[in-house]
C-alpha cells in the first residue's frame, strides 16, 4: 500500500497590527497615523518534515479585519491539497484562485481579494522554498528557465512580452549566475534608506536618523513629501546639508498631487536634487505619469507599489510613462506575477528598485531582486531596495543590513515567518498589547 500523500490541512489568519502611528513612524502626505498591520496566514501540513507555509498583506490598520476576511475565503482552495504537487508546480494554485469565476468578480485582478490571493500564494512558494531547503532567492535563480516560464500568467502580455522572449531573457540571465551568487553572498543588495525621512518626524530627528544613514554606508535616503510645500523645501534643505551634494535623495509624495501640481511641485524641489519623485499622482493615471516624466526630467519617476497588477505595469511601461519600477511583494498576486513584472522590466530595460516600507516588506522583497541580479539581469547598477529600521525583531529570520546593504538570506524559505509571541502580543483585538488598551501603565505591565 503506498503512503498517504502529504496535505495541507488547516489555515491559519491572524489580524495583527503594531502601534506606529504613535511615533508617526511610516508617516506621509496620504497616510498621517498609519498603524503597520498583516493580514496574516499559516499554511498547516501533515508532511513528515514539519513544515508549513507563512504568507501575509500589508496594510496600514482600520481594515485589515477586511483583509483578514478575504484570505479566509480561500480556505477551500487550499484544504486537502497536495503537498508534492503543489510544491512542484505552484502556478497550478495561482490559476485556480485566479481563475475562480465568482472570486474573479470581486476584481479581477485587483484589490483586497487580489492581495489576499497574493498572501496564500506566497505562502506556498514559503512552503515550496522550506521543502527544497533553500531560501526563495535560490530556488529561484537555480530553477530551470523553462520552469520559471510555466509559473508566469502571460495572459494579457503578449503584446509585449511572450513566453518565448521571457525564456531568452532567462537563458541570457543564466550566464554567469555562479559567479554572481557568489558576489551577492559576499557583498549583499544595495539597499536606501526611508527611516529618516517620514513626514511627522521634526528636523532634529530628520538630521539625526540622516547623518546615521551615511554613517551606516547607504548611498540614498528617501523624504515624504506633499503636504507642505515650504515645509517641503525646509525639510530637503535640512537633508541634504546632513548627506551632502554626492548621495542620491529620492523624494515621495504618496500620490498625493493631481498632474500639474506634481509637475510644479517636483520643480520647486529640483534644487535639491532629487534623484526621484514617486508616486507623484495616482497610481492608476498611466498617461498621468507620462506627462509628468516628460515634465519633471531629468528628476526621475518611480512607482508601484501601488500598483494593482501586472497589466498596469504593462502600460506604464509601454508608455513611457516611469523611470524606476517599484515591485512589492505583498500587493499584486505574490511571487508568479512578481515574476511577470520584472520580465517585464527586464525587457523594456528599466531598473526595479522594490518598495519595502512596511511590516515584512523588506524580508519578502529581497529574495526577487536577488533573483533578479542573479538570473535574469545579471546587474545592481541603479537598483536599490528600500529598507525601514522597524518590526525586523518581529520575525524569525529578519533582514541584516551591513555597510548599506542586504545580506543575502541563507535559511530555508520566503523569510515571512513571525515568531509565535509577536503573533501573540499584537493579534488585534484580543492580543496582550492591545488588550491592555491606551493606558500606558498598562502597556508596560504587558510588556
Amino acid at each position: 500500500m503506498s503512503p498517504t500523500p502529504a496535505r495541507i490541512t488547516a489555515v491559519d489568519t491572524h489580524d495583527i497590527r503594531f502601534p506606529t502611528s504613535r511615533e508617526l513612524d511610516g508617516s506621509d502626505a496620504m497616510n498621517p497615523d498609519p498603524d503597520y498591520s498583516a493580514a496574516y496566514v499559516v499554511l498547516r501540513t501533515d508532511g513528515a518534515d514539519g513544515h508549513e507555509g507563512h504568507g501575509f498583506a500589508f496594510t496600514i490598520g482600520r481594515g485589515n479585519e477586511v483583509q483578514v476576511a478575504a484570505i479566509e475565503a480561500l480556505r477551500g482552495h487550499l484544504v486537502g491539497r497536495d503537498l508534492d504537487g503543489l510544491c512542484a508546480d505552484p502556478s497550478t494554485l495561482n490559476r485556480d484562485l485566479i481563475g475562480d469565476s465568482q472570486l474573479r468578480w470581486l476584481g479581477p485582478e485587483k484589490g483586497v481579494m487580489h492581495m489576499a490571493i497574493g498572501a496564500v500564494v506566497n505562502a506556498v512558494w514559503d512552503l515550496a522554498a522550506k521543502r527544497a531547503g533553500l531560501p526563495l532567492w535560490r530556488l529561484l535563480a537555480e530553477a530551470e528557465p523553462e520552469w520559471i516560464v510555466r509559473q508566469v500568467d502571460f495572459r494579457y502580455l503578449t503584446d509585449a512580452l511572450t513566453p518565448e522572449e521571457a525564456l531568452t531573457l532567462l537563458r541570457q540571465g543564466r550566464q554567469g549566475a555562479e559567479e554572481r551568487t557568489a558576489r551577492l553572498l559576499e557583498r549583499g543588495y544595495p539597499a536606501y534608506t526611508t527611516s529618516p525621512g517620514w513626514l511627522g518626524y521634526d528636523d532634529e530627528k530628520l538630521t539625526r536618523l540622516a547623518a546615521r544613514a551615511v554613517a551606516d554606508g547607504f548611498r540614498q535616503i528617501k523624504l515624504k513629501v506633499g503636504a507642505d510645500l515650504d515645509d517641503d523645501i525646509r525639510r530637503c534643505r535640512v537633508a541634504r546639508s546632513v548627506i551632502g551634494p554626492d548621495l542620491r535623495m529620492a523624494v515621495d509624495a504618496n500620490q498625493r498631487w493631481d498632474v500639474d501640481e506634481a509637475i510644479r511641485w517636483t520643480k520647486a524641489l529640483a534644487e535639491f536634487d532629487p534623484y526621484w519623485i514617486e508616486e507623484p499622482t495616482s497610481p492608476d493615471d498611466i498617461l498621468g505619469h507620462a506627462a509628468i516624466r516628460r515634465a519633471v526630467a531629468p528628476v526621475k519617476v518611480a512607482t508601484g507599489e501601488h500598483v494593482q497588477n501586472r497589466i498596469v505595469f504593462k502600460q506604464l511601461l509601454q508608455a513611457g510613462a516611469l523611470d524606476v519600477v517599484q515591485i512589492d511583494a505583498a500587493r499584486v498576486g505574490g511571487v508568479p506575477e512578481n515574476l511577470a513584472i520584472l520580465l517585464l522590466a527586464a525587457k523594456f530595460g528599466v531598473p526595479v528598485c522594490p518598495h519595502a516600507g512596511g511590516v515584512g516588506l523588506c524580508e519578502l522583497v529581497q529574495h526577487l531582486s536577488m533573483f533578479d541580479y542573479v538570473a535574469l539581469t545579471g546587474t545592481t547598477e541603479n537598483r536599490v531596495i528600500e529598507y525601514v529600521d522597524h518590526l525586523h525583531d518581529h520575525f524569525l529570520d529578519p533582514v541584516v543590513i551591513r555597510e548599506g546593504h542586504y545580506t543575502a538570506p541563507t535559511a530555508p524559505g520566503f523569510s515571512a515567518a513571525m515568531r509565535p509571541e509577536s503573533l501573540a502580543r499584537y493579534s488585534y483585538p484580543a492580543g496582550g498589547f492591545w488588550a491592555a488598551g491606551l493606558d500606558e501603565t498598562k502597556k508596560e505591565q504587558v510588556a
